[in-house]
């Protein structure tokens, strides 16, 4: 349904998001024995998704995140704490 109105970027409703996603993933790696941090380390200085089990679809939830986004997000937050 286009009423030919501009649809606003939401950048904080993507973090939140980014949030959840994150948090799934965690999950899902210490459900299977993995060192979460590590592996989402992993993921995020390679952008080789194997670093995430694909238990609870986790691999697929990271995708939908850039490894770069996810390092943008992590230095906004300190930089801003």
């Amino acid at each position: 349904m286009d009423n030919g109105s501009t649809m606003k970027f939401d950048k904080a409703k993507i973090a939140l998001n980014m949030e959840d996603i994150i948090l799934e993933v965690h999950k899902a790696l210490e459900e299977k024995g993995y060192n979460p941090i590590s592996q989402i380390v992993g993921y995020i200085m390679s952008g080789d998704p194997s670093y995430i089990t694909s238990h609870n679809g986790a691999r697929t939830l990271i995708q939908k995140i850039e490894p770069d986004e996810i390092l943008e997000e992590l230095v906004r937050y300190y930089v801003n704490r």
